[in-house]
């Protein structure tokens, strides 16, 4: 094994044990790895050969440098690479047969392998409409006035109102997801802990979620208010008490996406203390090449 390269395993844990230290000491800037690393330990129900989730570690000079992570259907996450690390990613993959059908990462990063993929592989890069600024939580100002009412954790019996709402949000933000009571176990929804806002008479107007708090991290995710429910404070109120129950429960770090095309969230969520991290960026590519299975080197 090369000593100074990108070493690829399926083995998650020992992709934890190799890179955790790295992930953990920058949770925001690897919040997508740490976030789907951990939910592919926690599940352990994927595929092995093709199909399987791959992890990747950068090492040089005895450190860790970065890592990545293929997730069924090949879709690649990047921790921020220089465009040196991202064209030997990309020729790393290319030369073991990889086929991608998209990857993401901060803009400059994401930019970066795909510029790099179509050199190596003649894949052609389109980059995605959607674009997300990720933010962290600083101090915590909640709204004022805040709209009455109150946060509501919810429970197994809110199970079929989370499921609809969630597949609302999906819809909204174009993502494409079968969701119902068989499927919900195996979307990336079904991990979160969810609080309704409730107008005084139980009537839940708004909801937010948050992921499991992975490297002393939460990130928040989703917030959803229904279109006639919108412009009275409820996803406000609803994303400030998420984040205060994230903080309560120990997270030195809070972080949420939102949609760059949409100012009135983006304003949202700087008005209860958030600060922009940075601007994330995907791209799908046409033309993959066909993988080499089983080779992960």
């Amino acid at each position: 094994m090369r000593p100074d390269d990108w070493h690829l395993t399926e083995d998650v844990d020992g992709f934890l044990g190799r890179a955790g230290d790295f992930l953990r000491s920058r949770p925001g800037w690897h919040v997508m790895q740490l976030t789907w690393a951990e939910r592919v330990r926690t599940r352990g129900a994927y595929a092995s050969g093709a199909d399987a989730p791959v992890f990747g570690v950068l090492e040089q000079a005895g450190e860790v440098r970065a890592t990545f992570y293929r997730l069924p259907p090949r879709a690649l996450g990047l921790s921020p690479l220089t465009p040196e690390q991202a064209d030997s990613l990309a020729a790393r993959l290319a030369t073991l047969g990889h086929s991608l059908t998209s990857v993401s990462a901060d803009h400059g990063t994401a930019t970066a392998f795909a510029e790099a993929w179509q050199r190596h592989t003649g894949a052609t890069p389109k980059l995605r409409d959607t674009r997300l600024r990720l933010y962290r939580l600083g101090t915590l100002t909640p709204p004022e006035p805040r709209p009455a009412g109150r946060g509501c954790v919810l429970g197994e019996e809110d199970l079929e109102h989370v499921m609809f709402w969630c597949r609302e949000f999906a819809e909204a933000v174009g993502e494409v997801v079968s969701m119902d009571a068989d499927s919900w176990a195996d979307t990336r929804f079904a991990d979160k802990r969810y609080t309704f806002w409730e107008t005084p008479d139980g009537t839940p107007v708004s909801v937010a979620g948050r992921n499991p708090m992975v490297g002393g991290q939460i990130q928040v995710d989703i917030v959803y208010t229904p279109a006639h429910l919108r412009g009275r404070g409820y996803a406000g109120a609803v994303t400030a008490e998420v984040s205060r129950a994230a903080r309560a429960a120990g997270a030195r770090d809070v972080v949420l996406f939102a949609d760059l095309s949409n100012p009135t969230s983006n304003a949202l969520y700087q008005r209860l203390g958030c600060r922009t991290l940075t601007d994330w960026a995907a791209y799908d590519f046409s033309c993959a090449a066909p993988e080499v299975t089983g080779a992960h080197g």
